[in-house]
């Protein structure tokens, strides 16, 4: 005999019955619909009931699985797998994948591995790798967007677990998928955009830079005019500096107190306009410093994070606009673009990668290409 509430889920239109059940409010986002209707394929009213209620129940018993799944199960890290699983933990793999990988990596770098693995023990428990399912990393998405990460911040995440994984997998011939390969990520609608910086303000920067003149507006200065990343001007050397080649350039390579971002990040780079001037300040600075920046860098560290916060800061205070040091570097993209300089020039000039495999090939535009472009700006 049919359930009153089965009766009301059957529709007949032009002599055929339809199921025809709403979506319960509690589990609308599993469904791109409100609504569910379904052709029944027949017109007799008793196969028809015997169908709805079928129909009917299957559905709430998937519902009641749905529910389920959004319940918060009290010590669900100690639960312990049923699976027979001999793969090594994931604190494991992170022991193994910092083994392999920090050498001539920075504090920041062991820090973020060992934080991203912490979240994940926190949410699914510190198992087997090849106990963790796709689930599990749907779960822990879920709980990082709780937590207010953007699902930029979320990616990097994921991308750190990816990576531990993926070496002891392959390092050491455990046979398993990695459950946080795949792992659905929606649309981010709440990012921010860097901004470039419009020319008319980045005079307007140069010119109060020259007013003030102190170190950290000498790297302000020499940022405005090459390109450079932040990281990238604060780990100088003085001896990076060449003011007395044909072309003044300034050498970005690898230090052991800043690593580079990418492999097209090491270059050289035309010094033009305030950069020369900030160039000038700093190797005239009698601080006995083999560094450009001493107040940020040294033997053992690059602190890049407290020179974007103090020139952040500054910027905030001298322009109506609210920009961010990074803008500089946007803006000398659009700058090059306005005297039509090739893109995979912009490229070797800024330090970004390569976009194809054909500009891997050769040693590059040399150095006076580079100023034959960039003075133009």
């Amino acid at each position: 005999m049919m359930h009153k509430n089965d009766i009301n889920y059957l529709q007949c239109r032009d002599n055929i019955y339809y199921f025809v059940r709403r979506v319960p409010k509690d589990i609308h986002k599993h469904y791109s619909s409100q609504r569910i209707s379904l052709s029944l394929k027949t017109k007799s009213k008793r196969i028809a009931e015997h169908k709805c209620k079928s129909i009917s129940q299957r559905l709430d018993d998937y519902w009641l699985g749905l529910r389920l799944q959004n319940l918060e199960i009290p010590a669900l890290h100690l639960v312990q797998s049923s699976i027979d699983d001999d793969s090594p933990k994931l604190t494991d793999a992170l022991q193994f994948y910092l083994i392999l990988k920090k050498q001539g990596k920075d504090k920041v770098f062991v820090r973020t591995a060992t934080r991203n693995t912490n979240y994940v023990i926190k949410v699914l428990g510190d198992r087997g790798i090849a106990s963790y399912s796709s689930s599990d990393a749907g779960k822990f998405r879920d709980w990082l967007l709780e937590k207010g990460m953007t699902i930029r911040t979320v990616k990097r995440v994921f991308s750190s677990v990816r990576a531990i994984i993926n070496l002891t997998i392959s390092e050491q011939g455990v046979d398993c998928n990695n459950a946080f390969s795949r792992t659905y990520m929606p649309e981010d609608d709440k990012v921010t955009l860097r901004k470039p910086i419009p020319n008319e303000d980045i005079k307007t920067i140069q010119n109060k830079c020259i007013e003030i003149d102190d170190d950290i507006i000498w790297l302000l200065a020499l940022l405005s005019d090459t390109g450079m990343r932040l990281g990238e001007g604060v780990g100088l050397l003085k001896s990076d500096i060449n003011l007395n080649n044909e072309i003044p350039y300034v050498n970005v390579i690898p230090h052991p107190w800043r690593r580079l971002k990418t492999k097209g990040s090491e270059r050289k780079v035309p010094l033009i306009g305030l950069s020369i001037w900030a160039c000038k300040k700093i190797l005239a600075c009698n601080n006995d410093s083999i560094f450009a920046f001493p107040r940020y860098t040294n033997q053992s560290k690059c602190n890049s994070n407290s020179a974007s916060a103090a020139l952040n800061k500054w910027l905030k205070e001298q322009l109506t606009n609210s920009y961010q040091v990074h803008g500089l570097r946007h803006s000398m993209r659009d700058r090059l673009r306005a005297v039509e300089c090739p893109s995979e020039l912009i490229d070797q000039i800024c330090g970004w990668s390569n976009k194809s495999v054909g500009e891997e090939y050769g040693k590059g535009y040399d150095l006076k290409v580079k100023y034959k472009w960039i003075q133009n700006l």
